[in-house]
């Protein structure tokens, strides 16, 4: 059965330029992987499923006989992790890239995020989002910080997303990665100071709760900055009371969930 595998997956990886190039993308020791190439061990449940999101192929497909796996991968359209080869989405995708990345960098860095719960009614959020860029994409994190009680003991959610500065409005669009249950949208207004603050709009998302009520709140985003003790930070995220003291005045109006007279839409408002 490990030769079997052994042979299935230097199979798979020669639709890649190198077992190197399998390794970065995977982020792998090359001797390690080594070991499963070789047929000498075969990887634990996890590995093999992380080998085989990767590559595109069931749990079961990577085990099967050799011979029959290969006619397998033939017969299928195969597309390489990661690129988007000749799928009807790739003209847009790469205008999107291309158009969308440019002016972003002095939005790089560390922000507290906040806007009134939807999983929580009543409760304001905080948490805190870190937006870099790697080669020429833009990419964001948004962990959340909760309390579970009556043990007192915080958990994290993690959110991992894509931004893109079109025109006049910054899109930010992540997926929840521990469950992957939920997809959140924040369009912000981008800062035309000299120095970054803070960015306002609306987010558009799932209440956490067993309801999965579609929501939309207004929201601000708080620049802390290019380096932080992330740590030290995370300390401040959770949920508060809006009467308490903290969260401040400014941040309270900013985020406040309102419909004017003459409004018909929940919208988003300037700073």
């Amino acid at each position: 059965m490990n030769e079997d595998f052994a042979r299935n997956l230097r199979l798979l990886c020669s639709y890649y330029k190198s077992i190197a190039e399998v390794c970065r993308r995977l982020n792998f020791s090359r001797p390690q992987f080594n070991r499963y190439l070789s047929g000498r061990y075969r990887p634990n449940a996890h590995t093999l499923k992380r080998f085989c999101d990767f590559f595109g192929v069931e749990e079961h497909e990577i085990l099967l006989p050799s011979a029959q796996f290969e006619h397998l991968v033939q017969v299928r359209p195969r597309t390489r992790h990661g690129e988007t080869d000749n799928a009807p989405e790739a003209p847009h995708l790469a205008r999107l890239k291309e158009s969308g990345t440019a002016g972003l960098d002095r939005f790089l860095g560390f922000y507290f995020e906040t806007y009134m719960s939807m999983a929580c009614p009543g409760k304001i959020l905080r948490t805190l989002v870190a937006i870099e860029r790697r080669g020429d994409r833009v990419y964001y994190q948004r962990t959340e910080r909760m309390i579970e009680p009556p043990s007192k003991k915080a958990y994290h959610g993690i959110y991992l997303g894509m931004v893109h500065l079109l025109t006049d409005r910054i899109f930010l669009n992540d997926y929840e990665t521990l469950t992957g249950l939920e997809m959140t949208q924040t369009i912000l207004f981008p800062s035309f100071k000299n120095r970054v603050t803070r960015l306002t709009g609306l987010k558009l998302g799932v209440s956490g709760s067993d309801e999965r009520m579609p929501c939309c709140a207004r929201v601000i985003y708080e620049h802390l900055g290019r380096s932080i003790n992330v740590r030290q930070t995370l300390r401040y995220c959770g949920l508060y009371d809006p009467s308490g003291p903290d969260v401040d005045e400014a941040t309270r109006i900013a985020i406040a969930n309102d419909i004017a007279p003459g409004e018909w839409h929940l919208r988003g408002r300037f700073q």
